[in-house]
This record gives structure tokens, sequence and C-alpha cells, in this order.
């Protein structure tokens, strides 16, 4: 059999290439003659377009598609939407084996391999191809986010947070901008342009008017926006600057956060970003609500001032969850600590 580790590592590597907003997972693909070399690679560039196999067949020569081994991050997609099914154009290109990492947790798109092999197509999962499990983890990571999503019906969510390094996101004055500097507040619209919606609530509407736009760092508009929402009972004033920004807004008038994703799920959303204070934060986070975390960390000491969380119900320090790290990152003076919910809150 070719070299399918290596093959399925360069597949998440294409993956990686992949935007996160849209509702689809990124995927990569890589294509193998019989005698190892790579036909073609391709990955999903966002909703609309080609899935990876569809791309990686498109940039082939079909002559050397017969016998072709297909090593993809996902389980090829069973299911007619907005592309047709990567399951018939592998099986029409006469591709004779598709080893995938993960399966596709989607019921709606799920049964590819199974039809696949009812028509003679040798199917094998990355632990059946004797893939390393470091080379297979990687590519699992990269829908991990996703099929979660997928599986509860509820988008990921990102919690954000900007905080002093004694856990204040405000001056005891009231003054919050801007405690963490330039390289910080960049990457935080970095993360706002790959996500679905980014949430807020009416107290930080009326407190800081936020336009929730993702920007470069030279000020103009990412080519993504996600959707503003606003969370809360009280009006969005007509003068709001999220109301005079480029894209969608939406207003939810409601204090349920749950509530909300549900809606937000209805719209398509996969992956929300909740940014609006600690009121919201906290709440979100008192109801399990929150899967990822994003703390920024300034090298300032402000000693008073309005905490990043309020009271979580934690009696005692044994109760206290302990989130599993899964990144830290030095931007600017700022620090960059990203963390994923305990494993019994999912």
């Amino acid at each position: 059999m070719p070299d399918v580790s290596w093959a399925l590592g360069r597949a998440a590597e294409l993956a990686e290439r992949g935007p996160q907003h849209g509702g689809n997972p990124r995927v990569g693909c890589v294509l193998l003659a019989t005698d190892g070399a790579v036909v073609s690679e391709g990955w999903h560039r966002g909703a609309g377009t080609a899935h990876a196999e569809a791309a990686a067949l498109a940039g082939a020569d079909p002559g050397r598609l017969r016998g072709a081994t297909a090593v993809v991050t996902l389980e090829p997609c069973h299911h007619s939407g907005r592309t047709p099914p990567c399951t018939r154009a592998l099986h029409a290109a006469g591709v004779a084996r598709v080893v995938y990492a993960v399966g596709d947790p989607d019921p709606v798109a799920a049964g590819g391999a199974r039809w696949l092999a009812t028509r003679g197509v040798e199917v094998l999962t990355a632990e059946d191809a004797g893939v390393p499990a470091d080379v297979s983890g990687r590519a699992a990571d990269l829908t991990a986010a996703w099929a979660s999503a997928v599986r509860r019906r509820r988008p990921w969510v990102v919690g954000k947070t900007a905080l002093s390094l004694d856990g204040r996101v405000a001056a005891a004055d009231g003054t919050s901008r801007w405690i963490t500097g330039a390289a910080a507040r960049n990457h935080a619209h970095t993360v706002r342009a790959d996500v679905d919606a980014v949430v807020v609530g009416t107290g930080t509407v009326l407190a800081d008017d936020p336009a929730l736009t993702a920007r470069r760092p030279d000020g103009t508009l990412a080519e993504h926006q996600p959707l503003r929402v606003v969370v809360g009972r009280r009006a969005v004033p007509p003068q709001a600057a999220l109301r005079q920004a480029p894209g969608d807004w939406l207003h939810l008038p409601t204090r349920d956060l749950r509530t909300a994703l549900d809606r937000l799920w209805d719209a398509g959303a996969r992956r929300v970003l909740v940014e609006g204070g600690p009121s919201l934060l906290s709440g979100a986070l008192r109801e399990h609500l929150v899967d990822e975390l994003h703390a920024y960390l300034a090298p300032v000491l402000l000693g008073a001032g309005l905490p990043a969380v309020a009271d979580l119900g934690v009696p005692t320090l044994a109760d206290a969850p302990r989130w599993r790290p899964v990144t830290t990152r030095t931007l600017g003076e700022d620090l960059l600590v990203v963390a994923h919910r305990p494993q019994g809150d999912l």
C-alpha cells in the first residue's frame, strides 16, 4: 500500500488552510497512484465550494486515477447538497481504496464508507491502515469542534476575555480600553473573522458601542464578517455602531443564552464567539456552554475594578473545573491562553 501515513499528515496540513466558519468541516485529501506517487491534492475552501475529494479529483490526470488511493481526513460524504456526493465522484473516477481518519457524525452526510465498500472499493479507517495515532489524531483535531457541534446540535462556543494579571477587565473607574496591546487585539480580530457569529449582551452595546466587525491590522474589513448578535431584553439604540457596520446583525430579546444558541444553530451557525462582557461570559460558563476559552493576559496590575468572571457557584477549590490548556502564545507583551472545557462537561 502507498504511504498513507505521510499522505494523511499532508491531508491534515491542507485541511488547515480551510476556514472554520461557514458550517462545514475543514477537510483535506491526497490522491496516491498505485506506485505511491502523489496524483493530486485538495482541500475544502468553504461552504458552497468543492469538497476536498472533488477538488483533488478536479486537479488530477484522469488516466492516473484508476486504482488510486484517496487519503482523506474525514469520511467521504454521501449527500447531495450544494455540492454532489464525494462518494460517487471517487467511485466514478476509478479510485480503488479510501483511507479516512474520522467518521462523519452528521447523519445527513454519513454512510459514505459503507456505500463505497458495497461497490468494491476497499475502505479503511486510519487505524485499520496502520497510521500512527499522532498522525490520525491531528486529523481528528481539525474536525473536533465541528463534530461536537453536529452531535449536540448546538454551536461550538468560543468564550473570549482580555484581562490583567490580577484578573480584571476594567479599572475601578470603568476604563477598559486598552488592557491588551495591538498584537493581541489584532489576533482577536482573526478569531472574529473565523466564526459564524459573534455574541454580546445589551450591556456591552450600551456601555462600549462596539461595531463587532472583523478587521485587518490596517483597519480594513476582513473578507468574512460574522453575524453580529445582541442578546438581552433592552433595545439596541438606532445609532449603535453594530447597526451601521457592513453585514448582518441580529437582536435576540432573551436572557437565556441556551435559547439564543438554539436560534443560531437553526440559522446555520456552527462556531460562535461569545465576546460581550463579564456578565454574558460568566452566565455562559455557569451553564457549561463555553467549549473553548481564549484568555488574553496583559502584564498590568489594577488591584481593583471589574473581575473577568463573576461568581460561578464554585464553593471550594476541589470543586473547581480544571480546563485543558491547548495552546499558549505570546502576542507582543501579552499572552494568549487557549483552553478547552473539562472532558466530563462535554
